[in-house]
């Protein structure tokens, strides 16, 4: 860690060097571990500790971008003068209004010492009761425990200054036999909260239960969805809609629905980097705080994020603290979503099911038609045909073609009970429960 204060000094230096107009500094500072796994023995343990620091300058309306992990003072100048040489080749940029100026930042507790003092040989004690779990059941484990810290800061030279500490500890377990897998994991803050035993007796479980699967036909059915496989509903929403980007260049499905009623009334969905059970940020890495969004409240389109500079193409819109690292063309994205449990326990769904599919979770998933979020991929680590009630036996891996939004207007019900997952990087976490869905599309 490098810790505050040395953060403070590399960016005071940088913006009293820099002769822009404008000039920001993002510093991304990492301590990361992991212990992997494969065929139930501990084969590998990474290390890795970097520091990035990340600067965009404003010249006349162009703006450069250029980023340095050696942090020498001879490195830092030099990326400095690559910022401003950028800059100066670069057209005008018109819609461009300013960098951001400081607002109070809420404090938030994100980090655990006891993470970031993980050692190598407590997380193979964790890994370790994985495989011991599936070698007992003569299965095979795969995975990784990591532990990591982090530290952000963002500093400008209108006077934003912004710093935190976090970090998180995630467990990845694949339990595979001859013919079956099964599939867990876990993020938590702190280190000791992570229920090893538990994520692994429930991928060796699943492993057990699914072996020798059956063809199913493919067509419509019932679909009782894992927190898994929701996770892929809420980061494929984000990837294709969630954002004031895609809304502006009108190829988000909520783009002109805001106010409108677009899902079953029992879905809501928002972000909140501030919420503590979801591994808490509070600001973006412009350094502005971090605003809750309903994104989706009760069913009704009620809005979507911003970073400071697609609020700026809007009339009376300001940035809700969503900006990713620049050059970003991505455009502001929810990193901290929450899905809204219900009030059904998942064994109430399976036992009110005639005839349906149970999915643990679905992998390789890709945009088919993002306007209306219909996505391709296939289901993985546990398919069970459902009938009467009962999980009758488990079926071979299907592929599915399905509108994300067409399926959310088929609930059934959902769970009462959220699991906290890590997404696309240790950065993007989501919260979410199961689910049950009256018609899913298996091709």
């Amino acid at each position: 860690m490098l810790g505050q204060k040395r953060i403070k000094q590399i960016t005071d230096a940088i913006l009293a060097r820099s002769t822009a107009d404008q000039t920001e500094v993002l510093v991304l500072a990492n301590d990361e571990a992991l212990t992997r796994f494969a065929n139930s023995t501990i084969h590998q343990n990474v290390a890795e500790t970097d520091s990035e620091v990340r600067i965009r300058v404003v010249v006349d309306k162009r703006i450069g971008v250029a980023t340095t992990n050696n942090l020498t003072d001879e490195a830092l100048a030099q990326a400095l003068e690559t910022a401003l040489t950028i800059a100066r080749l670069q057209p005008q940029n018109p819609d461009f209004k300013s960098l951001p100026g400081p607002q109070p930042i809420p404090e938030v507790t994100a980090y655990s010492e006891a993470t970031a003092s993980c050692t190598p040989k407590q997380r193979a004690r964790g890994a370790g009761i994985v495989c011991s779990l599936a070698r007992e059941a003569g299965v095979r484990a795969f995975g990784a425990l990591t532990t990591a810290a982090l530290e952000i800061a963002v500093a400008n030279s209108l006077g934003v200054f912004a710093y935190c500490p976090t970090s998180y500890a995630d467990l990845v377990t694949v339990v595979m036999s001859d013919n079956s897998s099964g599939y867990g994991s876990a993020l938590t803050m702190n280190v000791d909260d992570l229920d090893v035993e538990a994520i692994g007796r429930e991928a060796v479980e699943k492993a057990l239960r699914s072996q020798n699967p059956q063809a199913l036909e493919p067509g419509e059915y019932t679909v009782i969805l894992e927190p898994y496989a929701v996770q892929d509903f809420v980061e494929m929403m984000a990837y294709t809609g969630f954002g004031a980007l895609a809304v502006q260049e009108g190829r988000s499905f909520m783009a002109g629905k805001i106010g409108q009623q677009i899902v079953d009334p029992r879905i809501s969905i928002w972000d909140d980097g501030l919420d503590p059970a979801g591994l808490p940020l509070p600001f973006d890495f412009e350094g502005l705080p971090k605003q809750r969004v309903d994104l989706i409240e009760r069913g009704v389109a009620r809005g979507v994020v911003y970073d400071s500079y697609r609020a700026g193409k809007e009339e009376g819109k300001i940035s809700t603290g969503h900006a990713l690292p620049a050059p970003n063309p991505m455009g502001p994205f929810p990193l901290n979503l929450f899905f809204a449990p219900g009030d059904a326990a998942l064994e109430e769904m399976i036992k009110s099911t005639e005839r349906g599919v149970y999915v643990t979770r679905f992998h390789y998933t890709r945009p088919v038609e993002p306007a209306k979020v219909v996505i391709t991929g296939m289901t993985r680590d546990g398919t069970f045909l459902v009938e009467n009630g009962e999980i009758a036996h488990p079926v071979k891996n299907l592929r599915f073609t399905q509108s994300y939004v067409e399926a959310l207007n088929q609930v059934d019900g959902v769970g009462q009970e959220p699991r906290l997952l890590s997404g696309f990087d240790g950065l993007f976490r989501v919260s979410v429960p199961a689910l049950k869905l009256g018609s899913f599309r298996f091709t």
